[in-house]
């Protein structure tokens, strides 16, 4: 395996890991680990550089990288379709609390178990590295045709002469511009002048706004509770005037009220005479009964008395 760069490939990426030792792995498969992704900045795969100093690799390297590039998505297929079949196998379930799982070999002929793998040393011998040369500095190709000219003496420019009317250029460009910066600095001093005294105006006028507002408020809040207390007074005044007239009214109305109830009353028996009343309802009943009871004794005797009087009679005249 080697260490191939987007440099030496011409066509789509391909990467090929160093060459190292095989770690130390324990007998039983594991839990596949989730792999952490980082930033991709900082990834030894990622390669940097310019891309138009490409090497061109010959035909049989290509197909060759190409090939290895195939074996190697085999590779990475086959690893990914084992993990989840290793995923998807019906493991073991938890032991329960007090007890705990332990191996036990069902096979036909026991073996021994042993957390030490056997390892043995095998060695080989490959070809030294060669060092890579240095890539030759980029170098375009010679275009154009070469032309040669002759200048005379002269024709070349003169600073001491040629400095003049630069130097005035500048100088004036710089007072120009030194002069617009003054005039703007003074004309923003004079806006801002301009912009405080059509402050001060607005505020004043502002304050003579609200002096106004605040007086026609109370002379407005002055003339509703005079209104107000005008309304009461008639309210108060049209409320004696009723009380008056009603007063008026129940007098005159009752006037010949009175007597006429007194009387109508007094003709169905609500004002009545006590001494009337008691010998009505207590001595003229008693005196009735007390009668009653000396007739019965009267009606009683004389009856006796006839009985007596028809029995002598009758016993005369037998």
């Amino acid at each position: 395996m080697a260490f191939v760069s987007q440099r030496e490939a011409s066509g789509a990426y391909t990467f090929s890991s160093r060459p190292r030792a095989v770690e130390n792995r324990s007998r039983y498969r594991e839990a596949p680990e989730q792999t952490q992704y980082g930033n991709i900045m900082y990834d030894r795969r990622v390669v940097r550089g310019n891309t138009y100093a490409q090497r061109i690799l010959p035909t049989a390297t290509q197909v060759e990288l190409e090939e290895m590039q195939r074996q190697q998505e085999k590779r990475n297929k086959s690893l990914a379709h084992r993990r989840a079949q290793e995923q998807l196998r019906v493991r073991t379930p938890e032991a329960v609390l007090g007890r705990q799982h332990m191996e036990v070999q069902t096979e036909l002929y026991l073996e021994e178990l042993s957390n030490i793998v056997l390892e043995s040393d095998v060695q080989c011998q490959t070809d030294a590295f060669l060092d890579k040369p240095d890539t030759p500095l980029f170098v375009p190709a010679k275009s154009g045709v070469d032309v040669a000219t002759q200048i005379q003496e002269g024709e070349l420019f003169d600073f001491d002469r040629e400095v003049q009317g630069v130097l005035e250029v500048l100088v004036g460009k710089v007072m120009e511009q030194s002069l617009l910066e003054v005039m703007e600095e003074e004309e923003l001093a004079s806006l801002r002048a301009q912009q405080r005294a059509f402050e001060e105006r607005r505020n004043a006028q502002l304050n003579e706004v609200q002096r106004l507002q605040e007086q026609e408020r109370r002379h407005t809040e002055e003339k509703e509770r005079r209104i107000a207390q005008q309304k009461e007074v008639l309210r108060k005044e049209k409320e004696i005037a009723d009380k008056i007239a009603a007063r008026a009214y129940t007098r005159q109305h009752l006037a010949g009220l009175v007597p006429s109830i007194f009387t109508s009353l007094r003709c169905h028996g609500f004002f009545v005479d006590t001494v009337q009343t008691d010998v009505e309802t207590n001595f003229m009943p008693w005196l009735m009964n007390e009668i009653h009871s000396t007739l019965d004794k009267r009606f009683a005797a004389r009856s006796v008395l006839d009985n007596i009087i028809q029995e002598v009679a009758l016993k005369c005249f037998l």
